[in-house]
């Protein structure tokens, strides 16, 4: 339904924005405005402010920004049509009388929720029936519980054509309106037969828990097809709706993810395994619609697809279908599988602590993008790639916003610089196959491995990059482990970077933990940002964890402490100092004279090795190649 402007100015006008706000956040007096903490991140000193003379509220740390509808919306889960009802009721203002045609259409709906329902009731009835013995032995020897066949109301087809229509026609439903909700179809000799026969069946409902729809899973081996949904009906489009959308989309807000499997025995299983934020598509690649719901629920969603070739074709397509709607701090990440698991079997064999391991090494989209467009592609000349390079840059033109689209970008000819060297080189040109170039092109030379990882297909690198990728996961893990760079803070200290932005970073992270003692990762976060590095951090927080996926604020500790050495190691090793303690740790035991000669020498060697690596960056500065 389409809302008048005015009206909908009229809404905004007689809603108390603060009020509303603060039935979820505490908010505090700040001269015309309020202030509290952001209810859409995690954090310990207030970024959130309200304003109630402006009519919007606004989150520094995370840029939320939005009126009172988007706030009903985005903490309630709500699309724009609901929430504008539900704020009308509040703020006693009646909807806009709907036309004789609105009217008719609301009466034949509300017809369809009648039967649907009723045929929901009958198929709960048959599973816990006598025929339904097989169908509830299955479901069983899935592991599906008791108590999540009722909440889900999984139920039973049986094998008896006309079964359900004859049940329901008794019940006052006739042959015309079943066949309108999708539970019978016309046979070629005009007699009706039910949609649905030995079945187990899987309701699918709209965002208000109401039933729109059925999905069945067969139980005869030769059955045609194996699942099979209801058709689309004046209730229910298959792409326009998620499954266990009702239900996932309170614990998505709460918790800040939402988790998109493939399907209901997925969700299902899921929701047993302590995930109840999962929802699943319906029999169909994930498609545009579907990927703005899932935006109302989590900045990015995570597709975790079966790993099979399939698996991995469906997170392709849902990936090619995202690119143009990415907006600034919108994306999605794809959690991979092992061969042959689907989330139902992982969670069987290895558990709800396995699973979240593999969550949290989910790709974010732009990694996706460059293995599909690299992996199997052959570079062995400079039209090949320049070709891949050309392939590269026309999927990130297909974004839409012009400060991602100009993101991806950047990205893109960083990663191919950093594979291919900043100028091109000649096949049979021994610098372009050295070690490395064996590594990334496999033993033929010529074609980049699938399986080989991103961080590992790099024949040739500037030494630039050489030390900035070490650098970034350095200073991107100080920022997520608060604590560990207080612990380190030492250590971080004296490396030196590659970059005035990186060391000022590092400092104002260092000064602030050891300073004033903020050892959280959103107040720091905040905190930076309010010191002008908001969009470095951006760019550092979502390169480094292509390099390393303990560089999150919710890895381990210890983990990421050994992880942390690594790559402080790393970044000193690149730099050219010395690894600090070899001879400074001798002379301090034995301090004779060839102690002293050996720290000086390796002393002088360390500043040989910056000064090489920084006539090197002054020269690739100075003459830049796109």
């Amino acid at each position: 339904m389409a809302f008048d402007p005015n009206f909908l100015d009229r809404l905004r006008d007689a809603l108390p924005l603060a009020e509303i706000v603060g039935r979820r956040v505490r908010l505090a007096k700040a001269g015309r405005e309020f202030s509290g903490l952001c209810p859409f991140h995690n954090e310990k000193s207030p970024s959130f402010t309200v304003s109630e003379e402006k009519g919007f509220y606004h989150c520094f740390g995370c840029g939320a920004h939005g009126d009172v509808i988007g706030f009903v919306m985005r903490t309630e889960g709500l699309s724009f049509p609901e929430a504008v009802e539900r704020l009308t009721a509040e703020a006693n203002i009646p909807l806009p009388a709907p036309t004789p045609g609105d009217a008719a259409r609301k009466e034949k709906r509300a017809g369809l929720h009648e039967a649907l329902e009723a045929a929901c009731a009958w198929f709960q009835e048959q599973l816990h029936g006598a025929g339904g013995r097989e169908g509830l032995g299955y479901l069983r020897g899935r592991g599906v519980a008791p108590e999540s066949i009722a909440e889900f109301r999984l139920g039973y087809a049986p094998d008896q054509r006309g079964a359900l229509r004859k049940a329901l026609n008794a019940a006052g439903f006739h042959d015309d309106g079943l066949a309108a909700a999708g539970l019978v179809k016309r046979a070629e000799n005009g007699e009706s037969r039910d949609y649905f026969f030995d079945r187990i069946i899987f309701p699918i409902t709209d965002r208000q828990g109401r039933v729109v729809a059925f999905g069945g899973r067969a139980m005869a081996a030769d059955a045609k097809a194996k699942y099979l949904n209801s058709p689309d009906s004046e209730v229910f489009h298959k792409g326009r709706l998620l499954y266990n959308l009702h239900r996932a989309r309170k614990a998505a807000h709460d918790r800040g993810e939402v988790i998109v499997a493939e399907g209901y025995m997925d969700v299902i299983a899921l929701f047993q395994a302590g995930f109840p934020q999962a929802v699943a598509p319906l029999g169909t690649a994930v498609t545009e619609e579907q990927i703005g719901q899932l935006w109302r629920l989590s900045a990015e969603p995570l597709l975790c697809l079966d790993g099979d070739a399939a698996g991995q074709r469906a997170g392709v397509r849902a990936a090619e279908r995202a690119l143009p709607l990415l907006r600034p701090g919108q994306s999605l990440c794809f959690a991979s599988l092992p061969p042959g698991e689907d989330p139902d079997s992982f969670l069987r064999s290895e558990g709800p602590e396995a699973f979240r391991s593999v969550l949290n090494s989910a790709l974010p989209l732009a990694d996706l993008l460059w293995r599909d467009v690299v992996a199997g592609r052959r570079a062995d000349t400079p039209e090949r790639r320049a070709g891949l390079r050309a392939e590269l840059l026309r999927r990130v033109d297909r974004i839409e916003d012009r400060d991602v689209r100009e993101a991806y970008r950047g990205e893109m000819i960083a990663r191919f610089d950093e594979a291919f060297g900043r100028r091109y080189r000649r096949s049979g040109d021994a610098g372009a196959r050295g070690a490395a170039g064996r590594s990334t092109f496999g033993k033929s030379g010529r074609v980049f491995k699938q399986d080989t990882a991103v961080s590992q297909r790099r024949p040739r690198q500037s030494p630039n990059l050489l030390r900035r990728r070490p650098e970034q996961v350095m200073l991107a893990m100080s920022v997520c482990h608060p604590r560990l760079a207080l612990e380190m803070a030492e250590e971080l200290a004296e490396i030196p970077l590659s970059s005035p932005e990186f060391s000022g970073l590092r400092e104002a992270v260092l000064d602030q933990v050891s300073l004033a003692g903020t050892l959280d990762f959103e107040a720091l976060k905040c905190h930076l940002s309010r010191e002008g590095y908001a969009s470095l951090l951006g760019s550092i927080l979502n390169s480094a964890r292509t390099h390393e996926p303990i560089a999150r604020p919710d890895a381990a500790l210890t983990e990421a402490r050994k992880r942390m050495s690594y790559w402080i190691k790393r970044a000193r090793e690149n730099s050219g100092q010395p690894k600090h303690g070899d001879a400074v740790v001798k002379f301090a035991e034995d301090p004779s004279d060839a102690s002293l000669a050996r720290m000086r020498a390796e002393r002088e060697l360390g500043e040989e090795s910056t000064a090489r690596s920084s006539s090197i960056e002054k020269y690739e500065s100075a003459d830049p190649v796109d």
